[in-house]
Parts: C-alpha cells; sequence; structure tokens
C-alpha cells in the first residue's frame, strides 16, 4: 500500500453512485472535494463516520467542500445506507477496487487474527487545482469530520 501525498495530483475517476448514475471526479473541476474510502457501508465504525461529516455538512459546505465517499460495496447498498441514515453526500461504488488502488489505499489489513486484502481508512482533500491538497490517516470514526473542520478551519 502507499497512499497518494500532498501535491500528487488526484486520478480522475468515474464510478456509480448509491442511485446507479455515473459521478466522475471531473464534475467537481474547481472545487474541493473530501474523498473518503471506507471499508464497508452500514457497519459501525463507517456509520459513525458517515454520520459525522453528514451532521458537519452545512459548515463543510460553507467552507467550499464536497464530499465523496468510497467503498467496494454495490450501489443497492449505498442506497439503503444513505436511506437509512440519511446521508447527504455521494457514496460511490468501486466493486473492482481500482479507484482504491489509484489512490493506494487498497492492502492488507489485518483483523481478529484474519489477514485479507481491503480498503484502509484514508481520506484525501482534493483542492481546486486537482491536487492532493492534505491527506488525512489518523483518525478515529467518531472523530474524522472534527480533524477534517480543525484542518479545513486553520487549526490542523
Amino acid at each position: 500500500m502507499n497512499p497518494l501525498k500532498a501535491g500528487d495530483t488526484a486520478p480522475e475517476f468515474t464510478l456509480p453512485d448509491q442511485d446507479g448514475e455515473d459521478i466522475s471526479l471531473s464534475d467537481f473541476q474547481g472545487q474541493r472535494v473530501l474523498i473518503y474510502f471506507y471499508p464497508k457501508a452500514m457497519t459501525p465504525g463507517c456509520t459513525v463516520q458517515a454520520c459525522g461529516l453528514r451532521d458537519n455538512m452545512d459548515e463543510l459546505k460553507k467552507l467550499g467542500v464536497d464530499i465523496l465517499g468510497i467503498s467496494t460495496d454495490k450501489p443497492e447498498k449505498l442506497s439503503r445506507f444513505v436511506e437509512r441514515d440519511l446521508l447527504n453526500f455521494t457514496l460511490l461504488s468501486d466493486e473492482e477496487h481500482q479507484v482504491c488502488e489509484l489512490f493506494g489505499v487498497w492492502g492488507e489489513k489485518t483483523f481478529m487474527g484474519k489477514t485479507y486484502d481491503g480498503i484502509h481508512r484514508i481520506s484525501f482533500l482534493v483542492g481546486t487545482d486537482g491536487k492532493i491538497e492534505k491527506v488525512f490517516d489518523d483518525f478515529k470514526t467518531n472523530n474524522h469530520h472534527e480533524i477534517v473542520l480543525n484542518y479545513l478551519n486553520g487549526k490542523g
């Protein structure tokens, strides 16, 4: 695993969203976008992380930031996640984990004694110039939104 770093150009991609509509990073050209990778929709940790972002979406929007959440879940599951937790941002389905690999977040993980390949919980703030402005890789699911907001407000 070798995640992209600040200053790297964010790779262009197109993935289906929770409604099956194709969404491209270029759709957000000239805007700041927080792309966050999470392991699995509707699990406890990923729900806490998503709801933290949901509850702070107004402030993130005021700071000019859109959010794209990416996992390997199918669009149908993402749709249920959005409906169940009233998520107010876009979730993208990367079933073949190609975008995860482009961003360098796909790799070996260990959980409860098992080793497997999966998504590492990392997020990237893409600046208005299309370059990675900041990489967030040191947070917990319940403070991810605070770490991001602190950075955006100049405190991080």
